[in-house]
């Protein structure tokens, strides 16, 4: 049964008081790459079992579970994976998201490794815009953090082609981890500095379960700034709006400027407004969550739109997740974290 059109019930604010805003979808539990930040090689080989199709949301269900959530006061669409891109006819989705009246900003975040090929019909089907992972340009380093003998070629080439058309602002992401890539920032930076786009250093983060994090790991953004600003004088920057997950330096030149996001040395928890549809269609509250509400049995029991709304919304008016501030307050960037817990992993619901 579909929603009133016209009829808007905004969720009401969670306990500490952040409205929903920000929708991510993950469309698909595969990806091509094997980074280890996030998939490691070793754990998800070639007998690792991914969700088999009748689990996976379809076009349909992503499409009215959408609608639902825009109801609820969603006016951002992330679709992300996985890898989204390799998820069949997924410019189909686009087109089917892209005619939700309620929605302001819809885009994707992608390895880049198959957008060359895909940028003009996902443009053409009303995405708006790209987020490109990218951690290396240095050949050796990309294929250590890909997991794949590949190097960053064809990556810088959907790049290109997602400039060619029109999918902009292009924002680069750049997950940073001490050892492996953070001799490579200025040269990230340099690449795309005056470009029109603009470099997001990640903070290695605790994700899931089997990405090997540890504190030693990670490269503060203190760090990143100064290591880029050493080199590219840099100003701090008001953020573009509330809730923005990226704190803002500008180059002092005028050319541009990066971003960096600190989830570990500089929480944000208390200004997310971003809930997550997971690849089997559960309601995840926080990136770090140890699970989420199926919403696929009762959807696919028969559930009236009306019904759905109502069990994100208690969801929603229940959530109190604040976990990257908890981990700080248990955290002395001397070991590790205090009572880790389980979480759910990224690939199931998306960056």
């Amino acid at each position: 049964m579909n929603a009133t059109p016209g009829i808007t019930q905004t969720a009401a604010p969670d306990r500490l008081g952040r409205l929903l805003r920000d929708l991510r979808i993950s469309v698909t539990d595969r990806c091509n790459f094997r980074c280890p930040y996030c998939m490691p090689a070793e754990v998800y080989g070639e007998r690792y079992q991914f969700l088999p199709k009748p689990e996976i949301l379809t076009f349909e269900e992503i499409e009215r579970l959408a609608r639902i959530f825009a109801r609820l006061g969603a006016r951002k669409i992330r679709i992300t994976g996985g890898e989204p891109l390799v998820r069949a006819k997924l410019p189909l989705l686009i087109e089917r998201l892209s005619r939700i009246e309620d929605i302001q900003d819809l885009t994707l975040t992608t390895n880049g490794f198959l957008l060359a090929k895909m940028a003009q019909d996902l443009k053409d089907a009303g995405l708006h815009r790209v987020t490109v992972s990218l951690d290396s340009l240095d050949p050796e380093t990309f294929s250590r953090m890909a997991g794949r003998p590949y190097g960053p070629e064809r990556v810088l080439e959907g790049i290109e082609a997602a400039e060619r058309a029109g999918l902009r602002p292009i924002k680069i992401n750049c997950v940073v981890q001490r050892g492996l890539n953070e001799d490579g920032l200025v040269d990230l930076a340099r690449r795309f500095k005056g470009a029109g786009r603009v470099v997001r250093f990640i903070e290695f983060m605790d994700v899931g379960n089997r990405n090997g994090w540890n504190l030693n790991k990670v490269v503060t953004a203190a760090e990143i700034v100064d290591r880029v600003g050493s080199v590219f004088p840099l100003e701090p920057a008001e953020p573009n709006y509330q809730g923005e997950v990226a704190t803002r330096y500008r180059y002092l030149d005028g050319s541009g400027e990066i971003g960096v996001i600190a989830s570990v040395s500089a929480p944000f928890c208390g200004d997310c407004t971003r809930g997550r549809l997971s690849t089997d269609g559960r309601f995840v509250t926080c990136l770090f969550a140890a699970g989420g509400k199926d919403l696929k049995t009762p959807m696919r029991s028969g559930a009236a739109d009306g019904e759905l709304r109502q069990i994100i919304s208690q969801i929603w008016a229940g959530r109190a997740d604040r976990y990257s501030e908890e981990r700080a307050d248990n955290t002395d960037f001397e070991g590790n974290v205090a009572n880790p817990r389980r979480k759910i992993e990224m690939f199931r619901i998306g960056g």
